[in-house]
């Protein structure tokens, strides 16, 4: 019997709260000069200069303005000029101000890229070393990654240029860029106290994807809901001077001399994912060097006789990030020698543990592709039941989805989830499958049945269908033999059928398996949703998988769903998903020029068919 409850990331929150650097060793005026937990208080118990009440409530209304907006150019470019004028000579006590800092956040973008220099000179100072900092502030950080951003214009003016040749467009962004590289070898200066710091490390990251020639959405715009949670924000190519290019190589290699605290520092392990991330996508030969390093330095730590290190690292919370952010992003080789050298026989044990689980994720995804595949199923296939116990079900889907991107051992890892779940014999409990998969619950448990033999004992009302379960199926619905789950969709009733096109999760689970059915096999299961249409059109969700079903069917089938829908025209129209519906299968046509209709539909059908054969 498994429990319901979801697997969660025990790397994403949960876990202890960091300390900052230092501590109880003698640390504490270095934990004031980065602006940490006592430079913090100090600034609350008026150590430090602070923004006056006359200066806040003035920058509180520029912030306002600027939220209004401008009818010209020439009106904007006068109004930052003027507030610049206003922050020169206490640039950082602005920047270190929140409501200073949020009002030269939306200043920077809209000024010109001399005036962001400026500003970034006054904030290093006559040395420029003073820009530590505020990199190092929770309110000053921000401001100095809005300000270097703004580099990202250069392409724009590198447009211009060669359109139109303007004497001074190039220069503007001198200043700029001299900043930018200034910050970066304050970076290099200081690079333990950086990438250990909460506030600064966020600095370091973005310099290293403005080096590369690559920026995502701002931190303050890139906070996403539940939805899109664990999704890497888009990012952006741009242009980027020849200096940026050595400059993102001496930048690396400073951090790889600072290796050890990728493994022992959650915030520093952020820094290393960043770095690998963004020259894999802008320098893959310099990354493919950083992941040789990196792996070179983790498997040559002392560990217990006759074991891996590796092993050891991916239990730890802060080195498991980065192995994860290595196993995506390697090449052929890299991946062979490390299952094969350090985590061979090893499987089971890590992917039953409540953190090394998810590099194995990683690990099985990313060696679809490869013949090694084949090794890391068998081993990972024994382990199956203990793995589904222990509440790991990422492993599960990932396993079944690597099954389906390769085409291999399909029917071995079908046959070893009707075991796991106690619906493998007696034959008649093959069709009890789908439920039990969408559950995650096992045959006795589901049915609440203490006997093993016989079939479905009661018929028991669809519920309890979990997200791990929906993509399990998902993925199971890609095999070349799917006719196990089709006959047990089949077995549904009515009842439950409506309630799996209406669920958040078993919504995506019977689009996949009527979309990826045959016209005949998908027309089996139209006929069991006879008299469901205007339900499942009327349903937020429902109304989602009646589309999708209609984009995938045959003329005949559209036209069996139409009739079934048409008589109840007055409630589809004033219905606020159902009016959706009525106007994409355009009904009103089909009720008033139905041969009109039906020549229309069978254009569609043709065209889609000749698109598919060319995609095939």
């Amino acid at each position: 019997m498994w429990d319901k409850a979801e697997e969660t990331n025990p790397q994403e929150g949960g876990g202890k709260k960091r300390k900052y650097p230092g501590g109880d060793d003698g640390e504490g005026e270095e934990r004031k000069k980065w602006g940490g937990e006592e430079g913090e208080r100090s600034q609350r118990d008026g150590g430090r200069k602070r923004l006056d009440a006359m200066s806040v409530g003035y920058f509180r209304r520029v912030g306002e303005r600027l939220a209004e907006g401008f009818e010209d150019k020439e009106e904007r470019a006068m109004f930052v000029e003027n507030v610049l004028s206003e922050v020169k000579g206490k640039a950082m006590l602005v920047a270190m101000d929140c409501t200073g800092s949020i009002t030269l956040q939306r200043l920077l973008p809209l000024s010109s890229p001399e005036q962001v220099g400026e500003v970034l000179a006054e904030l290093g100072g006559e040395s420029g070393s003073d820009i530590a900092v505020v990199s190092c502030d929770r309110c000053g950080g921000h401001v100095v990654e809005s300000a270097v951003r703004q580099m990202s214009r250069w392409t724009e003016s590198s447009q211009k240029e060669s359109s139109d040749p303007a004497e001074g467009e190039e220069e503007s962004f001198e200043l700029l860029e001299a900043q930018v590289l200034s910050l970066s070898q304050v970076v290099r200066d200081n690079i333990e106290e950086f990438i250990q710091h909460v506030h600064g490390s966020h600095v370091v990251r973005t310099l290293l994807h403005l080096l590369a020639g690559c920026l995502g959405p701002p931190r303050t715009e890139s906070r996403q809901g539940a939805k899109g949670r664990g999704v890497p924000p888009p990012l952006t190519d741009f242009e980027i001077p020849t200096s940026f290019w050595y400059e993102l190589k001496s930048l690396t290699e400073t951090l790889l001399d600072n290796i050890n605290l990728s493994v022992t520092d959650a915030v520093a392990s952020a820094v290393f994912q960043t770095m690998l991330t963004v020259c894999h996508r802008k320098r893959p030969k310099l990354c493919k060097q950083l992941l040789k390093q990196i792996m070179a330095y983790l498997t040559s730590r002392s560990a217990a006789p006759g074991l891996s290190p590796l092993l050891v690292f991916l239990k730890d919370q802060a080195s498991s990030h980065l192995i994860e952010t290595i196993i995506q992003l390697s090449h052929k080789p890299l991946l062979r020698d490390l299952y094969k050298n350090h985590l061979k026989g090893h499987m089971v044990d890590l992917a039953l543990h409540p953190i090394a689980n998810f590099p194995i994720q990683r690990l099985t995804a990313a060696s679809a592709k490869y013949k090694m595949f084949l090794k890391l199923f068998d081993e990972l296939i024994q382990g199956v039941e203990a793995v589904l116990a222990s509440g790991h079900m990422g492993v599960i889907v990932q396993l079944a989805e690597s099954c389906a991107e390769s085409e291999e051992k399909q029917d071995e890892m079908l046959q070893c989830l009707l075991r796991a779940f106690h619906c493998a014999e007696p034959g008649s409990r093959q069709v009890s499958c789908l439920p039990l998969f969408m559950s995650l619950l096992t045959y006795d448990v589901y049915y609440h049945s203490e006997t093993a033999e016989g079939g479905t004992s009661t018929e028991v009302p669809l519920s309890s269908i979990c997200y791990h379960g929906s993509r399990l199926v998902q993925a199971l619905s890609k095999f070349k033999e799917r006719s196990v789950l089709l006959s047990s969709l089949r077995t549904l009733s009515p009842a439950d059928l409506l309630t799996l096109a209406s669920d958040p999760a078993g919504s995506h689970v019977l689009q996949a398996l009527i979309t990826t059915s045959s016209d005949k096999g998908r027309g089996k299961i139209l006929r069991r949703l006879e008299g469901l249409h205007v339900q499942m059109a009327c349903s937020r969700l429902g109304s989602r998988v009646l589309e999708a079903i209609w984009n995938s069917a045959s003329v005949n089938q559209r036209q069996s769903i139409a009739q079934d829908l048409v008589p109840s025209e007055n409630q589809l129209r004033s219905h606020q998903f159902a009016r959706h519906v009525w106007a994409k299968f355009a009904l009103s046509h089909f009720v008033h020029r139905r041969a009109h209709w039906q020549e229309i539909q069978a254009g569609e059908s043709k065209k889609r068919k000749l698109f598919s054969d060319i995609l095939e």
